[in-house]
C-alpha cells in the first residue's frame, strides 16, 4: 500500500486520518506544518501527500509548492474547511498551485479513500 503524508495543524484531524488510513492498509507520516512536511519528504520516501491549505506558518500553498519542487511528481490532495476565503476559493487556488485533487472539509472516509485511489492513478500534472 501506498505511503501517505498527512500534514495538518490540527492535531485531531492528523490523529483521525492517520488511524483511518492506517486501518485502511497505508503506512502514515504526519506533520504539523509544511516545515515539517519538507522535512519529511526530504527524507522518506512518500507516495502522496494530503495537505491541509490554512495553517500557521507555512501555509498549505505555501507547502505544495515547496513539495513539488522537492518532488515533482508527488501526487497531493489539498483539503480545507475555509477561513478568511471561502474554502471553494482556497482549494480553486489549490489546483493552481499543482494540487491533483481537493477535498472540502468535512468529508467522509469513503470519499477520502476514493480521492486517494484516483490522485494516486492519475498524473501530477492533471488540469481537472
Amino acid at each position: 500500500m501506498p505511503t501517505i503524508l498527512v500534514v495538518d495543524d490540527d492535531p485531531e484531524i492528523r490523529s483521525t486520518l492517520k488511524k483511518l488510513l492506517e486501518l485502511s492498509g497505508h503506512s502514515i507520516f504526519t506533520a504539523s506544518s509544511g516545515v515539517e512536511a519538507q522535512q519529511c519528504l526530504a527524507k522518506e520516501d512518500v507516495d502522496l501527500m494530503i495537505t491541509d491549505i490554512v495553517m500557521p506558518d507555512q501555509d498549505g500553498l505555501e507547502n505544495m509548492k515547496a513539495s513539488k519542487l522537492l518532488k515533482p511528481d508527488l501526487p497531493i490532495v489539498a483539503m480545507s474547511g475555509g477561513g478568511r476565503l471561502k474554502t471553494e476559493n482556497y482549494l480553486r487556488l489549490a489546483k493552481a498551485f499543482g494540487a491533483t485533487a481537493v477535498l472540502e472539509k468535512p468529508f467522509d472516509t469513503a470519499t477520502l479513500l476514493q480521492t486517494i485511489q484516483q490522485a494516486l492513478q492519475r498524473p501530477s500534472e492533471s488540469s481537472d
